[in-house]
């Protein structure tokens, strides 16, 4: 099979028919073999009856429903690990990522021989301060912090070696950083592609300002987990050692200067009047608490991760 396309959502049934409809112009035009996975992260609207009839129509349409919004990331989880197709391309419910782009980024990971190929939405229609420079200022972020040179890691139009999707963990609110996850998985030919971006035609945007509140603070986590994710204690061991021998020399130098004053009669003062011997104090404390952080931080990467996943309530046309 040639490309999966796989469509997460939430309350879209205004747009799915209209890119349903689209996406299969594309596929017949280029006489691919293809399927489509619809990903329904809990619509309160008609979106799943929707689905449920393309499955009817057309044995190549597919769909997972959940039970609840788990979110995107979940979402994506769930239709990597089903997705069969030698490609597997991602893209938004809500017609802003075209359908026209899937040949020129298949044939960049075909030909091209890429791993995962981003979709760059250079000429935007949202608004300037609510998303472009707030996007741009992430964008600049995600690139000096994780080394993945991209413009624009929020796009959700990528496509995928079938490989890379069964070999990431995408989970939290990672979806924004799967070039990441990649890169840090062993895939490193990861390439960019400008796209068409489309206004909105129906409906309103499913995400506001806090996503780049949300964004950043994911950003924080990835890059700590790809760089001390398997090795904490070689951060917070580091950094608890080095605060607790500063403490004890500070507070080992308040103690022997008072011996010493004492020794020689000579005016001296409780140690508890030094304010010295209270920043000894607590950065010892400090110390060995971030050095026990550590120490655990490497039990519990022995531990199985029993971070709540999706539960999928239905599914069509899963053989």
């Amino acid at each position: 099979m040639n490309l999966s396309v796989l469509i997460p959502l939430l309350n879209e049934e205004e747009s799915i028919t209209e890119l349903y409809s689209w996406i299969i112009k594309v596929m017949q035009e280029h006489n691919y073999t293809y399927e489509i996975i619809f990903l329904d992260d809990g619509s309160t609207d008609d979106s799943w009856s929707i689905i449920e009839r393309f499955s009817q129509e057309n044995n190549n349409v597919k769909g997972i429903r959940f039970m609840k919004n788990f979110g995107k990331s979940q979402a994506l989880h769930a239709g990597f690990a089903k997705a069969k197709g030698d490609v597997i391309i991602t893209m938004d419910a809500d017609l802003q990522d075209s359908p026209e782009e899937i040949p020129g980024l298949y044939e960049m990971i075909v030909n091209g021989r890429y791993d995962l190929v981003s979709g760059w939405k250079k000429k935007r229609y949202d608004s300037i301060v609510a998303k472009n420079l707030p996007s741009k200022l992430f964008n600049w972020a995600a690139r000096k912090t994780s080394g993945v040179e991209l413009n624009d890691f929020n796009c959700g139009l990528k496509a995928y070696k079938n490989i890379v999707v069964k070999n990431i963990e995408v989970s939290g609110e990672m979806h924004r950083y799967i070039p990441v996850l990649a890169k840090n998985a062993g895939f490193g030919k990861i390439g960019e592609k400008v796209v068409q971006h489309q206004a909105r035609k129906y409906g309103e945007t499913k995400f506001g300002m806090e996503r780049f509140v949300n964004g950043f603070l994911d950003l924080i986590t990835i890059w700590f987990l790809s760089r001390f994710g398997k090795r904490p204690m070689h951060l917070f061991g580091a950094i608890g050692s080095l605060m607790f021998i500063i403490g004890f020399i500070v507070a080992a130098f308040i103690g022997i200067s008072k011996l010493y004053h004492m020794y020689n009669d000579m005016r001296y003062s409780l140690v508890t009047n030094n304010p010295w011997f209270f920043i000894a104090l607590t950065s010892m404390i400090l110390g060995t608490q971030l050095f026990l952080a550590g120490f655990l931080g490497e039990i519990i990467l022995r531990t199985k991760n029993n971070e709540e996943r999706y539960k999928v309530a239905t599914e069509v046309n899963f053989s």
